[in-house]
Parts: C-alpha cells; sequence; structure tokens
C-alpha cells in the first residue's frame, strides 16, 4: 500500500527479479535522427559557408598583420 506522497513521485529506482535494488536501470529513450547529414545537405553548405568565411577572414588577418599575402608568405618560408 502506497502513500498519496509516494504516488505522486516517480520512481527513480527499479527492483528487479531478485529483489534487489537497482538505481542504473533507467534508460534515456532511445529515437532515430531521421534528418540526413551525409551529402549535399542543408546542414553540409551552411557549415562548408560558416569555414570558408572563418579561412577567408583569417587570410586577411594574416595579410593585415604580415603585410604579405599568403602566397608571398609561403614563398618566403624556402
Amino acid at each position: 500500500m502506497t502513500t498519496q506522497q509516494e504516488a505522486i513521485r516517480p520512481r527513480s529506482y527499479t527492483v528487479e527479479d531478485g529483489g534487489r535494488l537497482n538505481n542504473f536501470a533507467i534508460e534515456p529513450k532511445m529515437y532515430v535522427d531521421e534528418v540526413s547529414r551525409v551529402g549535399f545537405t542543408d546542414y553540409a553548405e551552411r557549415l562548408n559557408g560558416r569555414l570558408a568565411m572563418v579561412g577567408f577572414v583569417s587570410l586577411l588577418a594574416l595579410e593585415l598583420l604580415t603585410g604579405k599575402g599568403l602566397v608571398a608568405l609561403l614563398s618566403s618560408l624556402q
């Protein structure tokens, strides 16, 4: 017989068939992501565009800080 307070509170534990307490038996609900993340998807194109913008801005910053472009900087490494 449960009291009203125990009935309101959700169970955060389970008891197995042998009567032993198992605190870690509650697992998260499984789901399948139906959105494809491979190929020419909106997600991939958005990520590609963002990375291209970061690369372009970093090249501009490199040229402003060093006074040389990327080709001149790479040719001076030899």
